[in-house]
Formats: C-alpha cells, sequence, structure tokens
C-alpha cells in the first residue's frame, strides 16, 4: 500500500515537511514515482519501529478499510497467544516452533507458511533491534482465517537472525491474518505498542501473558476513547 507524504504525516502526526526531513536524514524509505514521493507503508511502520518514531495513537480508534472492520491487537494476540521458553537455537528452529504454536485453521499448511518465513528471512533480517523480531514485516502472510493472529514467542536461548545492531533475537512476534489492510494496522499497533514504556518493559522482562494483555488492552482502550494526537516523532 503506497502513501503520499501527506498520508506519511498523519500516521506520525507531523507535517510534511518533517516526513521529507525524514526521507533525507534519517533514510525513511521513499521512491519517486512519475514526479510523486510514495513510500510503502509496511517499510514506513518497520523504519519507525526501528527508530522509535512515535505512530499516532489515532491508530487505535475504530475505523473501517475499504468496508473492513481492522482487527484488535488485544484480540488478535489473545488468538495467538504468548509463549515462554520457546526452544530453538536457530532460526529456522525458533520460527518452526513458532509456527507450530500458532493456532492456524483446519487445513492450512504449516510448512507452507514456514517456508515463506524462512524465504523471507534469507532476503532481509526481520530483526527490529534490542532483541526483538517480526518475521515478514513487509510482505504481509494472508491465510484463509477467520480473525487476524499475534503470537508473541520469548525464546530460551537467544538466537542471531542477525540483527542490524547485532544483538541476537530474543522475542519473536508473528502475524498472520485474512487481508493486508488488517496486517499493516496490526503492524501500526504493534510499532505503536513497542513505544510504550509498560509495554516495552513486560516485553523485555518477559512478563506473564495476563500482565502484558492486560497491558495492551489498556492502551488500545485509550486510544479509542481519547481523541487526542500520539507522542512526540
Amino acid at each position: 500500500m503506497k502513501l503520499t507524504a501527506s498520508d506519511a504525516g498523519a500516521l506520525f502526526d507531523v507535517d510534511e515537511s518533517t516526513v521529507y526531513r525524514w526521507i533525507e536524514e534519517r533514510a525513511l524509505p521513499a521512491e519517486r514515482i512519475a514526479g510523486r514521493t510514495l513510500l510503502n507503508r509496511a517499510a514506513v511502520l518497520e523504519w519507525a519501529t526501528e527508530n522509535r518514531v512515535a505512530i499516532s495513537e489515532r491508530v487505535f480508534r475504530p475505523a473501517e478499510a475499504g468496508g473492513e472492520r481492522l482487527p484488535s491487537f488485544a484480540r488478535a494476540l489473545e488468538a495467538g497467544g504468548i509463549h515462554h521458553a520457546v526452544e530453538g537455537t536457530t532460526r529456522e528452529e525458533v520460527l518452526r516452533e513458532a509456527v507450530r504454536r500458532l493456532s492456524l485453521p483446519e487445513g492450512s499448511d504449516a510448512e507452507d507458511l514456514l517456508a515463506v518465513l524462512l524465504a523471507r528471512e534469507t532476503s532481509f533480517s526481520t530483526a527490529i533491534g534490542d532483541g526483538i523480531a517480526i518475521p515478514h514485516v513487509r510482505m504481509p502472510i494472508v491465510l484463509d482465517v477467520d480473525e487476524a493472529i499475534v503470537s508473541l514467542s520469548f525464546l530460551a536461548h537467544p538466537v542471531d537472525f542477525p540483527a542490524a545492531d547485532g544483538k541476537p533475537v530474543k522475542v519473536l512476534f508473528t502475524m498472520v491474518t485474512p487481508t493486508v489492510h488488517g496486517h499493516l494496522h496490526l503492524l501500526a499497533a504493534l510499532a505503536y505498542l513497542l513505544r510504550d514504556e509498560t509495554f516495552r518493559a513486560g516485553v523485555e522482562a518477559a512478563a506473564p501473558s495476563e500482565t502484558l494483555l492486560e497491558r495492551v488492552r489498556e492502551v488500545e482502550r485509550r486510544g479509542a476513547e481519547r481523541p487526542g494526537a500520539g507522542g512526540p516523532a
């Protein structure tokens, strides 16, 4: 999904001039097409997560995309589950275990899903730094599922993905959604959540499942109810 500089500014609650400055000074991914500056939404959200740039709190407000009801991150995380001590010492092993723990619908081919994840890891690392990876960030995985699924896996052993900051990965967020719009919405929500100090600290400490879920629910409720802008960019 392509964004204009104005669209990207709305995503971050900044003006267009700030977006252009980030393109020039902070390597915000963009391209020129027919004289227009366009940005890929998934790549922008990945950049925001890696660079700890705040996403607008509006991402949690009830909204529809082309008639599609956008998913709740809290419900998707409840569906996918929070898993501690996930075994594995290589990327393939931990991704295989993460896929095994996903509640995929009957008939879904877990091996095909794993193959897609591994293929994407060989072309670019999905590690975003600080020991966190979000497999298939730039290319959403869309399956025939009724509801979006997000799983959070705390690895039993740190694994080299490798990350740009050189830190091994200890945490995996894996997403499966029925639509591309849904995937991008959840990715934006995750980018916002990882800027929330309480949630981030809980992830870094591998906090109990209910502690993390309650914080997600709280942030989501706050964003849905409050009309104000997001945090500083």
